[in-house]
């Protein structure tokens, strides 16, 4: 478990009620200094000093991250999205095609098993960009874990990005699995096809929900104009809570990586999952978790 109450989660996450501008300044105020201005009097003068926020649009960090974002960028996320929902399209209608009544509970226990596997796939991912490397790596530093970083200084910013830039990446993974997915409709016959259905359902399930993780992880940042079938599932636990996910953004962003369903998170927790794979990786290698994380978060100017 996490051990925070939901007073310690919400004095220490992303200020989400303050409509996606999340800019809120810390302030201080300093009363050592007097001013004698009488010859028998002196009176304190309070002065307040506004730091730089911590997280929102005008960090800094959040700023020079979110610029790097490039056209070449841009049309990966593009091509990506529009591949993959053809194959989207392409599979469903071989399923639908291939269905038989006998083999629906067959199929939606895969299907079931397959959305845990996106779940669990979605915590290895994020845990592992959110941890380890650096922006300043070739090819994946600036195109897959600029976001990221990005996410933590800026957590609503995800919520200001259109569909092709919320779900490039993702799309991306889902490609190769439904190409191949296609690819055994053509060249297996009708029996096989029946023999694997369920193996069919997990790939097919699994996949679309890789690919709709950071849709999800959008929604769970949303407070505003949501469809009610999206709040009916986050509020039934079927997608990412909006609560629950908030968890993860207590700094050091170090628990509940998992963003799809989000229903391994207390399981992993608890048995110290995360953790412990980073006390190995930081005892055999050197390497510190969130260390490049945490540079970008002290990037106040």
């Amino acid at each position: 478990m996490t051990g925070k109450s939901d007073r310690e989660i919400l004095a220490n996450s992303m200020f989400e009620d303050d409509p996606n501008g999340n800019s809120a300044p810390a302030t201080t105020e300093d009363q050592s200094s007097k001013v004698t201005n009488h010859p028998t009097k002196s009176a304190t003068v309070t002065a307040t000093t506004v730091t730089p926020p911590r997280w929102g649009p005008q960090n800094k960090g959040a700023q020079e991250l979110a610029s790097l974002y490039s056209p070449g960028k841009r049309a990966q996320e593009i091509i990506c999205v529009y591949t993959c929902i053809c194959l989207m399209i392409i599979n469903l209608a071989l399923i639908v095609r291939h269905m038989r009544l006998d083999r629906i509970s067959v199929a939606f226990v895969s299907a079931l098993c397959g959305i845990i596997t996106a779940d669990f796939a979605s915590g290895l991912v994020h845990w592992a960009a959110d941890t380890w490397g650096s922006v300043d790596l070739p090819l994946i530093g600036k195109n897959f874990l600029r976001p990221f970083r990005e996410h933590h200084l800026d957590p609503t910013s995800i919520t200001r990005h259109d569909f092709i830039e919320t779900n490039g990446d993702n799309f991306m993974v889902g490609i190769p699995i439904l190409g191949y997915l296609a690819h055994y409709f053509y060249i297996r016959s009708p029996s096989e096809i029946q023999q694997h259905f369920g193996w069919i359902a997990y790939v097919f399930l699994c996949s679309i929900f890789v690919a709709m993780t950071n849709q999800i992880h959008k929604w769970s940042h949303t407070y505003w104009g949501l469809p009610r079938w999206v709040l009916l599932l986050q509020s039934c636990h079927i997608i990412l809570p909006r609560k629950h996910h908030r968890i993860h953004h207590v700094a050091p962003h170090e628990t509940y990586f998992c963003i799809t369903t989000g229903w391994l998170n207390w399981p992993l927790e608890r048995i110290r999952f995360w953790s412990t794979f980073e006390f190995l990786i930081e005892h055999f290698t050197g390497l510190k978790p969130r260390d490049d994380d945490m540079k970008w978060a002290k990037k106040l100017t």
